[in-house]
């Protein structure tokens, strides 16, 4: 295996914040006169490109670091519906480890590091033989593990991830925990970082809750529940902070109009769907914007509370579907960070930058 500064991150749980965590090593890493690579080895959320499936955070990152051409070595394996199954049966181990392994060397060619991206915990991928312990075994690494703010359940399951990584004969150099209540940082960070000394591991960055990158734009979330938008396409980009169920008496209702605010309703509730616009157009000039508005059950407006709505300047939507059932959607909705975040991906740079110990991690290099 080429010798080169090689890092695996890895994580306690699916949606962790690996994604995050490399957006801002990768830059860093610039900044340091590196020349680094990205390479996510196993993914399973894909997108298509150039008639190819290719993971969607090899997609984001080879966008965001202008790194395209490389998208095929970035993410060499994909796992699609039932591949599992159809591997199972027959396995094809050999040549995916050397699809991973060809990928690695080209990407690395005139680089001096790579930052390697797991997917979900360290067993993921064990039903094809490419566990996250085994790729980073495979590829020389060591990796970096991502738990979640917390203290007996993050350092419980943060061992049990560090026993498979043992068991290939992988170092873990550290921790970062992430999505840390900002009130209780400094006891966390305290706590664990005595716990996992204990342990013989070293905490190497704790990451504040930041809801700027859990909230999704009212266009992310048309797309993920495929509504028809009916007026304010042009304001797509606003972003979702609190989502509220429009099902209260009006008067009760404006309490909850804040910015950000998707407000979801019957599509034959007048008097709600009024009391938002209301709110919205009377607190305009304060820049307050509400995020939208989307009418359940299929039911359209009358002409006049349209063309209202059209003069509003909020994104209005539509979907056959019930009230209750649109908001247990959004409210299971996990939006990852896309190329046109780019206030997402300018603050996971900038949250990396500011409270992990980036200088730890180059010197375990």
């Amino acid at each position: 295996m080429k010798k080169i500064k090689n890092i695996f991150i890895s994580s306690i749980s699916q949606n962790a914040g690996k994604t995050t965590v490399s957006l801002g090593l990768y830059k860093i890493f610039q900044e340091r006169g590196l020349k680094p690579a990205f390479l996510k080895p196993v993914g399973q959320q894909t997108v298509t490109v150039d008639e190819a499936d290719v993971d969607k955070d090899s997609y984001l990152m080879g966008e965001v670091y202008r790194c395209r051409k490389k998208l095929k070595d970035m993410s060499p394996v994909t796992i699609g519906p039932g591949y599992t199954e159809q591997y199972i049966f027959n396995p094809q181990n050999e040549i995916l480890r050397n699809r991973i392994l060809s990928s690695f060397n080209t990407l690395t060619k005139r680089k001096d590091s790579i930052i390697i991206e797991g997917t979900g915990h360290a067993g993921v991928g064990s039903v094809i033989d490419l566990s996250n312990a085994d790729v980073a075994q495979m590829l020389g690494s060591k990796v970096l593990i991502i738990g979640e703010g917390g203290i007996g359940r993050s350092i419980d399951e943060i061992m049990l991830n560090k026993a498979l990584f043992d068991s290939c004969q992988v170092e873990v150099v550290g921790v970062i925990l992430n999505k840390v209540l900002p009130e209780k940082m400094d006891k966390i960070k305290k706590v664990v970082t005595a716990g996992l000394k204990r342990k013989g591991l070293r905490l190497l960055g704790a990451i504040p809750f930041d809801p700027l990158l859990r909230d999704p734009t009212v266009g992310q979330i048309m797309h993920f529940l495929k509504l028809k938008v009916l007026c304010g396409k042009e304001y797509l980009f606003r972003r979702v902070q609190n989502t509220i169920v429009a099902a209260m008496e009006p008067y009760n209702m404006v309490n909850y109009l804040t910015t950000g605010t998707l407000v979801l309703t019957s599509g034959d509730r007048v008097d709600n769907i009024l009391v938002a616009v209301s709110t919205h157009l009377v607190t305009q000039g304060s820049k307050q914007h509400m995020a939208g508005i989307i009418l359940t059950g299929g039911l359209m407006p009358n002409t006049k509370i349209m063309e209202l709505l059209q003069k509003s300047r909020i994104p209005v939507f539509i979907s056959d579907e019930d009230t209750y059932t649109v908001a247990r959607k959004i409210d299971h909705l996990i939006c990852k960070i896309q190329k046109t975040d780019k206030d997402k991906i300018a603050e996971a740079r900038q949250m990396v930058k500011k409270f992990v110990d980036v200088d730890a991690i180059i010197e375990n290099f």
